[in-house]
């Protein structure tokens, strides 16, 4: 039996609803282990070179750690002390504990250029021999 135009645009109304609820969820959920930062992996001839985009977070609030083939970028991104009373209208950028962990390719590496700035933290690793 065809559908109507209504019953077809219902569907989809709750589709997107039930999308939207699995987001708001995994966003939320207390179980995570905070936001992921997107990070672009590069290597040079000399260089595995990572680089994440870390808007809002400072230096020293930024842990990184290799172990085996995985390299992970730890930290927490405050609100700014001066907003911490303000009234939030919109909040798109993430807050709060963050984690990216990126497979290396195996080996053992050195951290030979650590730099944030402008929003981007720079990493060039250097395979060991």
């Amino acid at each position: 039996m065809p559908r109507s135009a209504a019953d077809l645009m219902w569907a989809e109304a709750v589709a997107a609803l039930a999308r939207a609820e699995r987001l708001h969820h995994d966003f939320f959920r207390p179980d995570r282990h905070g936001w992921e930062p997107p990070v672009d992996v590069l290597q040079t001839p000399d260089e595995l070179v990572i680089m994440a985009a870390l808007p809002g977070v400072r230096a020293d609030e930024v842990e990184i750690v290799i172990h085996d083939s995985n390299l992970a970028i730890v930290g927490s991104r405050r609100l700014p002390s001066f907003l911490q009373q303000a009234r939030v209208l919109r909040m798109e950028l993430p807050h709060g504990r963050f984690e990216r962990r990126v497979s290396i390719p195996p080996g053992r590496y050195e951290i030979t250029r650590r730099e944030l700035a402008d929003g981007l933290l720079v990493l060039a690793l250097r395979r060991l021999p």
